[in-house]
């Protein structure tokens, strides 16, 4: 049997032995020398899975989509330099979206800092607006240090306890307050010399779980104002699949009073909610959206896609808003009263049971509204020609059941929001930033944490955006892609004020003719092709019947055709 092999630096053996302790089992690793001491560390211990992603910015997004699937914090571990930095749009998105993510970051000793040595940038700190916690360790002191052998013996001891101190307390916040973190590691040569026996055992300080609770006189408050009010609204937002209780959400369906306004992304389904927004919404006049308008506003989940429902209730706020989350409530229509800081679950139990039913006609009002808006979406559908929007109908048909749907954002993102998902789907954006950036390396990531049969709906930017994503040994066999390619950032196309011009097509459509073949070839993913709704369906048939490798199905359609076509969609309920 082979021998296991340790790093010879302390601080490397520190961090891969508390990595450890604490269930962090996946590392994502991006290839260098600096730390190359943590890369010996991680990849030779048998507990540990290890993944080689050249690219950081996909490598941070790869290790992000697992971190979301397996609920877990999830080890980044670059060199020094400008490598870092490629991290941050991840970070961000971590931040945001309240996921797990280790930053292990190489460093050169502070000394080399900022004296024109290679490969050295200021890494201390760098995070500092989108990190829960930044930990910058000190550097082992190194053999021909001029000092006593008692001083060296002493100094060591003290960086070994501040090291063991600050690592034990990021590692415990990213597992106690699900974020971003930032473990800066220095190391001096030499990098790769290793023995068979580790020389230090770190201590593995416990993370200290506090369960908020709400106090009985605001509990009592928030029901008697809940009881009177006839007009209430749940908005839901970003929402784990299954992570709220049926029970909660039959009792919201219940009551004649309050309204449940559900996203794509809330991963929530009931006949009496209302989950298309912006189909309800958009053609409400004055009269309408007072009627409408809530006395009270409960919400939870993360961001919210639909800015009429932010338009709408920034215009016409309620009473009171109260929004529950254990870390943050962010005051999104202004109007804020009242930050719960509880689980969604454990706040219900504790408030749903003294509620009452309040008999109005609120919800069976909007539900009848609700169900026309639905009958003309599907009239107008089965009038237009192939463009973007009849795409998403055939899509939310064909894909079969129990499938994880990564949506990319931009347009991918507000299209899915038209329609009612099958409700066996998992829905996931990264909605935490917003950004176009990483949504192929999330979606692998998240492929693989998760086990799940996996498709990606991407738009054309977005995928060649982060085609280096597919540069990855890890994607599974039966990882799907389907690329909607409209030529350019058709979501331009619809935004008030645009024009037709050459600097408007060039600078902020992006109009372009690539296609994702060749990418497909250099990557060895099996491509297919689709033009118009008979290829489609082929296309999406071929796409779910072969499981051996990964698959793209890249859909073309017309880029001029698809805003009126959108646009004309909203006229559609007036």
């Amino acid at each position: 049997m082979k021998k296991r092999l340790y790093s010879k630096i302390p601080l490397s053996q520190t961090i891969v032995a508390l990595c450890e302790a604490k269930g962090i089992h996946h590392i994502v690793i991006s290839p260098g020398s600096r730390n190359a001491p943590l890369t010996i560390g991680f990849t030779e211990n048998p507990e540990i899975h290890c993944y080689s992603i050249v690219d950081e910015r996909c490598a941070a997004f790869f290790a992000l989509g697992i971190a979301q699937q397996i609920q877990k914090p999830v080890a980044l571990v670059c060199t020094s330099g400008s490598a870092l930095l490629n991290y941050y749009p991840a970070i961000s998105e971590a931040f945001y979206s309240d996921i797990p993510l280790v930053v292990l970051s190489a460093d050169r000793p502070i000394e080399r800092i900022d004296i024109g040595d290679g490969q050295t940038i200021r890494q201390k700190n760098v995070f500092e607006n989108h990190i829960l916690y930044s930990a910058n360790l000190y550097s082992e002191i190194v053999p021909e240090t001029k000092i006593d052998d008692v001083k060296i013996k002493q100094k060591q001891h003290e960086a070994q306890k501040h090291n063991e101190r600050e690592i034990n307390l990021a590692l415990n916040i990213a597992l106690e307050k699900n974020g971003p973190v930032h473990i800066n590691v220095p190391f001096y040569e030499p990098l790769y010399d290793t023995i068979t026996e580790p020389t230090i055992s770190p201590k593995n300080i416990p993370v200290e779980r506090i369960e908020n609770k709400i106090s009985k006189t605001l509990r009592l408050g928030m029901v008697k104002e809940w009881n009177r009010a006839k007009r209430k609204i749940v908005l839901i937002g970003v929402n784990s699949p299954d992570s709220i209780e049926q029970r909660w959400i039959d009792h919201f369906a219940k009551d004649p009073s309050v309204l449940v306004l559900t996203e794509t992304t809330s991963n929530i389904h009931h006949s009496t909610h209302i989950n298309c927004i912006d189909q309800l919404i958009t053609p409400l006049n004055q009269k309408e959206f007072k009627a409408l308008q809530p006395e009270v506003l409960l919400t939870f989940g993360g961001m919210v896609v639909s800015k009429r429902i932010k338009a709408f209730l920034r215009n016409y706020q309620p009473k009171v808003h109260w929004h529950v989350d254990e870390k943050k409530a962010y005051d999104t229509y202004f109007c804020l009263t009242e930050h719960i800081k509880m689980n969604p679950n454990s706040f219900f139990s504790n408030f749903l049971p003294d509620t009452v039913l309040v008999e109005t006609k609120y919800k069976s009002d909007w539900i009848t509204i609700r169900n026309q808006r639905r009958e003309r979406h599907s009239e107008y559908l089965k009038k237009i020609d192939f463009t973007d929007l009849k795409v998403f109908e055939y899509l939310f048909d064909l894909i079969p059941n129990h499938q994880m749907i990564q949506l990319s954002n931009s347009s991918t993102v507000r299209y899915a929001q038209l329609f009612s998902l099958n409700p066996s789907f998992k829905v996931y954006c990264n909605r935490g930033t917003s950004g176009i950036d990483g949504s192929t390396s999330t979606a692998i990531g998240a492929a693989l944490g998760s086990g799940l049969p996996t498709t990606l709906i991407t738009g054309d930017l977005s995928f060649f955006y982060d085609s280096n994503g597919l540069w990855n040994d890890s994607i599974p066999s039966d990882f799907k892609i389907i690329l909607i390619n409209n030529s350019g950032g058709g979501i331009f196309r619809i935004l008030p004020g645009k024009t037709e011009s050459e600097n408007f097509s060039k600078f902020f459509e992006t109009k372009h003719q690539l296609t994702a073949k060749q990418l497909c070839q250099m990557f060895d993913i099996e491509y297919m092709e689709a033009s118009d709704e008979k290829e489609l369906v082929k296309g999406v048939e071929k796409l779910y019947n072969y499981n051996d490798s990964p698959q793209l199905l890249e859909v073309f359609t017309p880029r001029i055709k698809n805003d009126s076509v959108l646009i004309d969609y909203f006229g559609c309920f007036v």
